[in-house]
C-alpha cells in the first residue's frame, strides 16, 4: 500500500470540513475556505477529528490517485490554517521591488517598469526593495504566481542577475576564457 495515501490527516478544532456527494471536499479554516472534487472511486471518511482516504483495489490507477488524494487534502488542510509562502530574491544593479496598493511594480532591467496584479486568495509581501514573499492558501496557487514572478527576469547564468526563488542555487558559468597562448 502507499505510505503517504495510509496516513490519516489530522484535522485542527478550528477546521470545519465537508464531504459532499461525489468526493466534493470543502475545508473552511481561520485564513479561508478551499474546496475541491476528488475521484469518486476513492473512499474519503472524517473520523476522530482525523481524514482517512482509502482506495478500493490494488489497481494501478487506485493507487496512483492514492497518495495524490491524500496529498492534496493535507495540502487544503494546512492552508486555510497556516498558509503558504514563497519567497523571492532580486539581484542586479537597479534591480528592485516596490509595493503599490496590492499590486507589484519590478524594475528589473526592461525600459520599463513591470506591474503584476495579483489574483484572489494571493497577497504580496514586499520584506526589503529585493526580497519579496508570495503568500496565499492554495499551495498550488502560491507556487504558480511565484513562478510567473521569477518568469519575468529569470536568473542568468554569468553575473547571476535576476529574480530567484529564495535559497536557490544558481548555477553559474565561466565568462571568456582568453586566447591561448600558441607555440
Amino acid at each position: 500500500m502507499s505510505r503517504i495515501g495510509r496516513k490519516p490527516i489530522p484535522v485542527a478544532k478550528e477546521v470545519a470540513v465537508t464531504i459532499a456527494e461525489g468526493n466534493a471536499l470543502t475545508v473552511k479554516g481561520p485564513k479561508g475556505t478551499l474546496a475541491a472534487t476528488f475521484n469518486s472511486d476513492l473512499l474519503i471518511t472524517q473520523q476522530d477529528g482525523q481524514i482517512v482516504v482509502e482506495r478500493p483495489s490494488e489497481s494501478t490507477k487506485h493507487r496512483s490517485l492514492h497518495g495524490l488524494t491524500r496529498t492534496l487534502i493535507s495540502n487544503m488542510v494546512i492552508g486555510v490554517t497556516t498558509g503558504y509562502s514563497r519567497g523571492l530574491e532580486i539581484t542586479g544593479v537597479g534591480y528592485r521591488v516596490v509595493k503599490q496598493g496590492n499590486n507589484l511594480i519590478l524594475f528589473t532591467g526592461f525600459s520599463h517598469p513591470t506591474l503584476v496584479e495579483p489574483p484572489n486568495g494571493i497577497s504580496f509581501v514586499v520584506d526589503t526593495p529585493t526580497r519579496l514573499r508570495v503568500e496565499g492558501i492554495d499551495k498550488v496557487q502560491v507556487g504558480e504566481i511565484a513562478s510567473k514572478l521569477r518568469g519575468i527576469r529569470p536568473p542568468e547564468p554569468y553575473k547571476g542577475k535576476g529574480i530567484a526563488y529564495s535559497g536557490e542555487k544558481i548555477r553559474r558559468k565561466a565568462g571568456k576564457a582568453g586566447k591561448a597562448a600558441k607555440k
